[in-house]
């Protein structure tokens, strides 16, 4: 019989598996997930956040359409921002992309 077979087929003699050596892999497979996919990702949702709640008034600003202007208002949820000297759009701030700076 080979080493692997204690494995392959279980305990020998009838005996029940460690729980936690069952689960250990699944766990280990969580823990990984958690820190390489879904803290990262929250991390990065959470800056997105802070930056569109502090947008003001002159700030540049790119939308996730790729739209390019200066606020020149700010409300509770939208942004009016003006991408040409007589055009303005009010946006919604959940559509701001970035915030690239000062005019």
């Amino acid at each position: 019989m080979s080493p692997y077979s204690y494995f392959l087929l279980g305990a020998p003699g009838g005996e029940t598996a460690n729980p936690l050596a069952v689960f250990f892999p699944l766990i280990l497979i969580f823990l990984v997930f958690y820190f390489l996919i879904i803290r990262p990702q929250k991390k990065k949702e959470d800056t997105r956040k802070q930056m569109v709640e502090a947008v003001k008034k002159n700030d540049r600003v790119v939308t996730i359409g790729g739209v390019h202007g200066t606020v020149t208002q700010v409300d509770e949820t939208s942004v009016l921002v003006q991408v040409d000297n007589n055009t303005k759009l009010r946006i919604e701030k959940s559509a701001l992309s970035s915030v690239t700076g000062k005019e």
